[in-house]
């Protein structure tokens, strides 16, 4: 077997592993969702959704330094230098304990300041709401640590280890929606001190895992000057693209707070990212296989292979997206109502913008693997990452002259259509793709598919229905009718036979069984 057709493999293999965990924990997770909404109530619900966005603007300090300890790891483990391999990890989590004692101290300052002279949150809760502030402070303290640890996972592609704990997350998450819906304290605090309990316990699991299972992750404390300076390099420059995905995401939370309507509109927001993230996870699990491809070809020089992934990656992310998707957009209405029974407004209109973001988004996801790998950045940032920071000021500006909610998923749409062409202008100097090729063979190939796809499914949701048969034969047409236009439309002619042949290599082992 050739090395090409291992890799292809073992992409195939921990994708299939980490779909079996999401299609687990997606279901209990919208279950749990359900039963929190009724223990907490839409204000309480809003009030946990701003509070945890106001902690979450802190990791504009630490995405930057996650993106590198994950694009070092990597590439270490691509190169197989192990001695170089060990100095990163320890340099990774002495950076992490640094960066978190950093965290704490603006967040105890400036974020406290703003939670309570800025945030719109009702006065009787916001005692609650403190309480809540500061689990998520060690929550997202303890999410800084794993860091090297799950970057380690995923570099050495033991996707089974996520599978695994990751059901044990959503299994606890579940208990603790089902304790707070029988307390007789206030379920609030309860519910934040319960969920900060679990994300140590994971932390815990995480850690005990990657040092029985990884030479490289025993921590001591390692000073390389060079090793450390090219880390926040990278990292420096890389802050201007993860701090305007934060501002983008959680600034605009907090502008839906404060010029949108409240926790109320908070909550929306937060059931329809809640969908979105679901169904995100099945192209994330995909691209969680596949980046280290990416980073270890580009380490080895396989530029071929690098660009194979590049391009067959950004279609099928867009592919597996909209074929969860585009349901979910049609019958938006009607899936909320059976999840949720009381619908707070603006979730309808927000689920649908957000996962016409998210299609968008999706076919960046390789291309930005790959501009990590290279470690040149410091251009490809300014330029992406100075067009991402729009959202923030023009979503701002359309709400303060009266805009609706919705405009700040409607100003994030556009950005990213704009971000993708400035991504791709950027790389044909960086890593040397095509940007006509790109965009013949993956822009246009993907709109035209999406149209085809999509025409059925629009014509029999504008007949009268409303039943829960009507809503099934809608989804099955909309299945049907993507797997379709994917397979004749966005697969060319040898993608095809791969498929027919991996479909007839299945049936032939299950008629042995």
């Amino acid at each position: 077997m050739s090395t090409s057709d291992a890799n292809t493999r073992r992409i195939a293999k921990n994708t299939l592993m980490l779909y079996m965990r999401t299609l687990f924990t997606m279901f209990v997770s919208f279950y749990t969702s359900r039963v929190v909404l009724r223990a907490l109530g839409v204000i309480d619900c809003g009030v946990y959704n701003v509070v945890g966005s106001t902690v979450a603007m802190f990791s504009m300090l630490s995405g930057s330094l996650s993106s590198a300890i994950s694009r070092f790891i990597t590439f270490e483990l691509g190169r197989g230098n192990m001695a170089k391999l060990k100095r990163v990890f320890s340099t990774a989590v002495s950076v992490q304990l640094i960066l978190a004692a950093i965290v704490v101290v603006f967040a105890e300052t400036v974020g406290l300041w703003f939670l309570n002279h800025t945030m719109e949150i009702p006065a009787e809760r916001l005692y609650a709401a403190h309480w809540v502030y500061q689990f998520s402070i060690v929550t997202f303290v303890i999410g800084l640590v794993s860091v090297p640890y799950n970057a380690t996972i995923i570099a050495h592609e033991k996707m089974s280890a996520f599978a695994y704990i990751g059901i044990f997350e959503a299994l606890a998450k579940l208990g603790v929606a089902f304790i707070i819906s029988v307390a007789s304290a206030d379920r609030l605090i309860i519910y934040g001190l319960l969920l900060m309990a679990i994300a140590v316990t994971v932390r815990l699991i995480y850690g005990i895992y990657c040092k029985r299972r990884f030479e490289e992750c025993t921590y001591t404390f390692v000073y390389d000057k060079t090793l450390l300076k090219e880390m926040t390099s990278f990292a420096g420059w890389n802050f201007i693209g993860a701090s305007s995905a934060i501002l983008r995401d959680q600034g605009g939370n907090i502008i839906i707070n404060v010029l949108g309507g409240g926790p109320a509109v908070n909550a929306a927001r937060g059931f329809a990212i809640q969908i979105s993230s679901a169904i995100q996870s099945f192209v994330q699990n995909f691209m969680t296989a596949l980046n280290p491809q990416i980073t270890k070809s580009y380490a080895s020089g396989e530029h071929d292979y690098m660009m194979t992934l590049i391009f067959r990656g950004a279609r099928f992310s867009f592919y597996i997206l909209l074929l969860l998707a585009l349901p979910v957009i049609i019958n938006a209405e009607y899936i909320l109502t059976l999840w949720l029974v009381d619908v707070p407004a603006h979730t309808v209109p927000f689920v649908q913008l957000v996962l016409i973001f998210a299609l968008s988004e999706s076919l960046a996801n390789p291309l930005v693997t790959a501009m990590l790998a290279t470690g040149k950045i410091r251009n490809y940032q300014l330029v992406v990452g100075g067009l991402q920071m729009l959202n923030l000021p023009v979503s701002y500006i359309l709400l303060r002259n009266g805009g609706a909610p919705e405009m700040v998923f409607v100003v994030a749409i556009a950005v990213s259509v704009c971000c993708e062409m400035a991504r791709l202008y950027m790389l044909q100097g960086m890593i040397g793709i095509s940007m006509r090729e790109f965009l013949q063979k993956v822009y246009f190939n993907v709109i035209i598919v999406t149209v085809v796809a999509a025409i059925v499914p629009l014509g029999l949701s504008l007949m009268p229905s409303g039943s829960l048969i009507s809503f099934l034969l809608n989804c099955i047409g909309c299945f049907g009718c993507t797997m379709l236009s994917i397979f004749y439309v966005g697969c060319n002619q040898s993608e095809r036979r791969i498929l027919i042949s991996k479909c007839q290599t299945i049936k032939n082992r299950l008629l042995k069984r």
